[in-house]
């Protein structure tokens, strides 16, 4: 049966689109090292950590650091988004590993003591020094949101501002604890585990992340099996279920720099940022919990980069030089919603 002009001209538009979504967003779905980014092994006085840089360094630094069962590769899809590499443009990213997380990481020393999380804090004193860094925006999540806010604790002239998602600001429970302890011992004895595999997908997306999207879980499950040093990542959870509260309250000591805290509203770690966010200066902070989304780099990475991108305007970093970028990167897309 021959097909009419106008369901031949819906065929070619329904091929159009179909290739522009595939075009647009190749990288929302995989670990990519495309992006530019150079790996630099820096000296620190517990040994050499891998920090991978992004972009010009004779722009105002971004640091990041990660969470726990990752390491810099889960911030590519992220800062690739088209949203981020148009405001990147503007700025230079330092991905920071930990101690043993990098991909292809061999095995840390039997001897080899991990650092508690106020020495990781301490290491981000030797990547300042390394790259001749001044000051920073710091982006963190997770473990490396504690990181980064004890940092900003101890040294807050170096510190700008901070964008923590999930961040804790208290010491383990005994629930967590117990939970971590049994993660640690089964990643020494016996590698990556069904049980540990279930525990991380539960703290990266919450629950029934596969009824959300089932690629992108398939994916990050793949990456837990297949690239974590099993060994190396026991020594950071148990660093990280030791940790200290951070000391803060509202009334008293608090962290001084501006803090934009996020949270997603299906992530296990709501009440944490909320605890947190109560901790906090209200007239430097913002607590926002996105709708629809665990791990919200993933998930909602629009909404994460013009939160962001606002930010970074609050905080006086060229504001019309940045909504131009914008502007240029969204094309003909439009706003998002940020639930707060």
């Amino acid at each position: 049966m021959p097909i009419s002009a106008e369901e031949t001209a819906l065929l070619g538009m329904d091929d159009i689109e179909l290739k522009n979504i595939q075009l647009q967003f190749p990288s929302a779905r995989r670990f990519s090292g495309e992006g530019g980014c150079a790996e630099v092994r820096v000296r620190t006085d517990r040994g050499d950590i891998v920090v991978a840089v992004q972009g010009d360094r004779s722009k105002p630094a971004i640091i990041t650091y990660h969470d726990l069962g990752l390491n810099y590769v889960c911030f590519q899809p992220f800062f690739n988004f088209v949203d981020m590499r148009a405001l990147l443009e503007n700025f230079c990213v330092y991905h920071v590993n930990a101690p043993g997380q990098e991909d292809g990481a061999p095995s840390l020393p039997e001897d080899y003591v991990y650092p508690t999380m106020d020495e990781l804090a301490n290491q981000l004193n030797y990547v300042l020094g390394h790259f001749g860094i001044k000051s920073f925006i710091g982006f963190g999540v997770g473990a490396g949101a504690n990181i980064l806010a004890r940092f900003s604790l101890a040294h807050p002239q170096k510190v700008d501002a901070l964008a923590l998602i999930n961040c804790t600001s208290s010491q383990a429970g005994w629930i967590e604890w117990a939970y971590q302890k049994m993660n640690s011992r089964s990643l020494k004895n016996r590698g990556m585990t069904q049980a540990v595999l279930d525990y991380l997908m539960w703290h990266h997306f919450g629950r029934f992340p596969e009824e959300r999207n089932h690629d992108l879980t398939q994916m990050y499950r793949m990456y837990f099996t297949r690239n974590v040093n099993p060994t190396n990542l026991s020594l950071f959870i148990d660093a990280y279920v030791r940790r200290t509260d951070l000391g803060i309250a509202r009334e008293n000591d608090t962290i001084k720099v501006p803090v934009l805290n996020i949270t997603g509203a299906l992530s296990p770690h709501v009440d944490d940022t909320v605890t947190f966010n109560g901790r906090l200066n209200p007239n430097n902070s913002t607590w926002m919990k996105i709708s629809d989304s665990g791990m919200v780099l993933e998930e909602q990475p629009a909404k994460i980069s013009e939160a962001f991108r606002l930010f970074l305007q609050g905080e006086g970093y060229a504001v019309l030089a940045l909504n131009q970028l914008y502007q240029r990167g969204r094309t003909a897309s439009t706003p998002s919603v940020i639930n707060i």
